[in-house]
């Protein structure tokens, strides 16, 4: 497996990786009609606390920081991989998908970490895997039960302050009358809470070597075990380079500047780049020599709570930076499974050819003495 990957890494290098335009998202009207359906999996990309304090009904969480697997020392074992297919397929499997299963990746709205998780299929060849656009936020909004359970919240709460107030004040009469509307509120809102679509709760399952998965509990939807299989051949290196790439870029940036046809893009905060703040336990802190920074926050629309900006800003944004489309693109953060696959998933859904995560990101890159480093 190893020869294999290392021959297709050389091939990558000579030629670069082609894309063919694809559907990368979903919309949430589009995504709520699948929730419970049969041969689909809504995966959480954010951490197992935010899955725990609600998640759409019947998904699993794969938190997208922990899908980048290396040793102490940063080392990638089957990079630029996040994961060894073997280790990727008992993984994915736990989480009761199968290659046919279509995939809907999601995080609360920002993006980064619901694109982790796509990065992180496609790399193994997964065809059925898109990003929730507008994340947790968007389906919450479309629940009719959700509209009528955060009217009973407010109304519950509004009344919570009033019976405070009224014992405060010495009336028990109104207090009781009060207290008793507060209870009555408290079981309509815990009656309504089980038809709701984000629900609350997790199911740790224990997969040996440190590793665990996390599943919806079991009153929601019963998640079981399937045999998922990478194959080889489906690897998809137009998603993912490893490190050995990633220095042949810097190597030509650095010779020929901007006139390169190779780009590195810095996607994490400005403190991480200057070295100040290391995560991880990175040996180094700094950045990869002639990397362009643009953090993640950039492509995420705050204003309208969606994962991605209008097509026409994110244009704009890359062209100022100088990214064309006739350029080898890299981009990298802490792990690759978050701030540098969003810039990546951005850069593909503007047709982009050539864009890539570099897996190893800054865990790896600031632990190997050999390569350079920037401060």
């Amino acid at each position: 497996m190893k020869r294999l990957l290392q021959a297709i890494v050389v091939l990558a290098l000579i030629a670069g990786g082609a894309w063919a335009k694809e559907q990368l998202t979903i919309s949430a009207k589009e995504a709520y009609k699948l929730i419970g359906k049969p041969g689909v999996m809504f995966v959480d990309g954010d951490s197992e606390t935010a899955f725990e304090n609600g998640h759409i009904r019947g998904s699993v969480d794969m938190f997208a920081h922990h899908l980048h697997h290396s040793d102490i020392m940063g080392r990638m074992h089957c990079s630029p991989l996040w994961q060894c297919p073997k280790e990727a397929e008992h993984y994915i499997g736990a989480h009761g998908i199968d290659n046919d299963t279509m995939v809907i990746a999601y995080d609360n709205w920002r993006g980064p970490n619901a694109t982790g998780v796509l990065a992180f299929f496609k790399s193994y060849g997964h065809k059925k895997v898109y990003v929730l656009d507008g994340g947790v936020d968007a389906i919450k909004a479309l629940d009719p039960n959700q509209k009528k359970y955060d009217q009973l919240k407010a109304e519950a709460r509004k009344i919570k302050k009033a019976y405070k107030k009224a014992k405060k004040a010495g009336d028990m009469e109104e207090y009781k009358k009060l207290k008793a509307q507060y209870k009555e509120l408290k079981k309509k809102m815990a009656k309504l809470s089980k038809k709701l679509i984000i629900q609350r709760g997790i199911k740790k399952v224990d997969l040996g070597n440190g590793h665990y998965a996390y599943l919806c509990p079991e009153n929601e939807a019963k998640i079981t075990p399937k045999e998922y299989k990478i194959d080889p051949k489906n690897i998809d290196l137009s998603w993912v380079a490893g490190k050995e790439e990633v220095y042949h870029a810097v190597q030509d940036r650095l010779k020929n500047g901007d006139k390169s046809k190779f780009v590195v893009i810095d996607t994490r905060s400005m403190i991480e780049i200057i070295g100040q703040r290391k995560m991880d336990h990175v040996a180094r802190g700094g950045h990869v020599p002639t990397s362009k920074f643009i953090e993640w926050k950039k492509i995420t629309d705050f204003k309208r709570h969606k994962s991605f900006r209008p097509k026409a800003e994110l244009e704009q944004l890359f062209k100022k930076f100088g990214i064309t489309k006739d350029k080898t693109i890299y981009a990298y953060c802490q792990v690759g499974t978050g701030r540098g696959s969003d810039i990546i998933t951005a850069l593909k859904l503007l047709g982009y050819p050539n864009a890539k995560v570099y897996s190893g990101s800054w865990d790896e890159w600031g632990n190997d003495m050999n390569l350079p480093i920037r401060r």
